[in-house]
């Protein structure tokens, strides 16, 4: 009998939860504590290796509301004569299989070691597998987004397996560029990807066996706004300054860009609002071409100026022949 007690889990007190706990409450401590146990966390650490597998399992079961309710039936048998020890009645037996599952009805506990072999076999429990909480992003080119950090092996119950999700917001110019992130998860895990270049807002991007126990994990891309860049699609906008003197000469001038500045034509006569052109230094499609960038001209006028150009103004102000408003008269 004293083995049958070594041998009992008892969920509850493995989550750090009473027994007519909520399902959000054995949510929260076991979130709690996968962040404090996770193997990634405790490289090496055997016992706290051991324990996340614990915790691991008795929220399989807890957080299940039929697995919770045969786990509380059968919690009861732990003193239960048998468990192969030959002081096993001929009463009748509790579960039988169906299509691997058992039942509360027909199983046997003579037939089993101890009382975790038992309660696993009722509830479904403890079958394993061992996973690794990620591997090389060189191992498949259809997954170019998993974490290239080395990580832990360790064994979890199979059914354990959970996808969870995550939000990641970014600037525009890592948006555009891709390359090496780190995020960290609600349960405590850092990790460096390798991000695609060209994200959008509301885009997913799927990190294989990055989830709960060997799940994946679905990253949802949120950029942020830029000052000086709007995105349409595929398209940039932006607006330049230019002063009255370029958009009268026009010329060249330096115009904004995510590649950097570049050089642009500005025609003489040009007006404020009117948009120029810059092919293909958009936003990249799916294809890898790019959209192009579209440059609205704003034409400003100093608030200031020197006595030299007040000068200057009056006496072309004196000579212009440029009359706006002549249609108004």
């Amino acid at each position: 009998m004293q083995q049958n007690l070594r041998n009992f889990r008892d969920y509850y007190e493995a989550l750090g939860v009473s027994k007519d706990a909520s399902t959000e409450d054995i949510k929260k401590n076991f979130r709690r504590l996968a962040r404090q146990y996770h193997p990634d966390l405790n490289p090496g650490n055997k016992e706290a290796e051991e324990k996340f597998k614990t915790i691991s399992e008795a929220y399989e079961v807890l957080s299940d509301s039929t697995k919770r309710s045969q786990y509380d039936q059968m919690g009861r048998f732990w003193k239960q004569k048998g468990f192969n020890n030959k002081q096993s009645s001929k009463g009748k037996p509790w579960g039988s299989r169906s299509n691997n599952r058992s039942t509360t009805s027909d199983v046997d506990p003579s037939q089993f070691s101890d009382f975790e072999s038992f309660i696993n076999q009722v509830i479904g429990v403890g079958n394993t597998k061992t996973t690794k909480s990620s591997t090389n992003t060189n191992r498949t080119a259809k997954d170019p987004f998993r974490s290239s950090r080395t990580k832990v092996q360790y064994t979890v119950p199979r059914s354990s397996r959970r996808d969870i999700e995550a939000r990641l917001t970014l600037p525009l110019e890592k948006a555009y560029q891709g390359g090496l992130e780190r995020i960290r998860l609600e349960d405590g895990r850092s990790l460096e990807v390798d991000m695609p270049p060209g994200m959008v807002t509301g885009q997913t991007i799927r990190l294989r066996e990055q989830g709960l126990s060997g799940g994946d994990l679905y990253l949802t891309i949120s950029v942020n706004p830029h000052p000086v860049f709007r995105i349409e699609g595929t398209d940039i906008y932006c607006q330049i300054a230019i002063t009255p003197s370029e958009a009268v000469l026009g010329g060249q001038v330096e115009a904004p860009t995510l590649d950097g500045l570049v050089k642009m034509n500005i025609p003489s006569g040009v007006r404020s609002g009117q948009r120029l052109r810059l092919s293909r230094k958009g936003y990249p499609r799916n294809s890898g071409k790019r959209g192009d960038q579209l440059v609205e001209i704003q034409i400003v006028t100093p608030k200031s100026i020197t006595p030299e150009e007040r000068e200057l103004y009056e006496k072309l102000r004196a000579i212009e022949t440029f009359k706006p408003r002549a249609d108004l008269l």
